[in-house]
């Protein structure tokens, strides 16, 4: 499945810096992804990538709030996710546990 093939890209690198992976819909047709701590000033985020809202939203689908313990391409990734609220907009937040 392409959205959690893409889930375990940016949740590998969210690992390598141990900081989170924040999805921010940014518009109608697609989602902007950070690396950072969402309690901190964007400012501090790191750009890391943009997706078409169909993918964010097959992300979503494949995932669910809280802990996940997912099965990607024979590696298994265990994360939380949360939604956040971060300069009036709303964010989903991966964090690896």
């Amino acid at each position: 499945m392409e959205a959690l093939s893409t889930l375990s890209e940016y949740l590998e690198r969210a690992l390598d810096k141990a900081l989170s992976l924040i999805m921010l819909r940014t518009g109608a047709e697609d989602a902007r992804l950070y690396l950072g701590d969402v309690s901190a000033p964007k400012e501090e985020w790191s750009s890391c990538g943009t997706i078409h809202r169909e993918l964010s939203d097959a992300i979503l689908e494949a995932t669910q709030s809280g802990l996940n313990n997912v099965s990607i391409d024979g590696q298994t990734y265990r994360f939380t996710r949360v939604f956040a609220q971060t300069e009036n907009r709303g964010a989903i937040v991966f964090t690896p546990a």
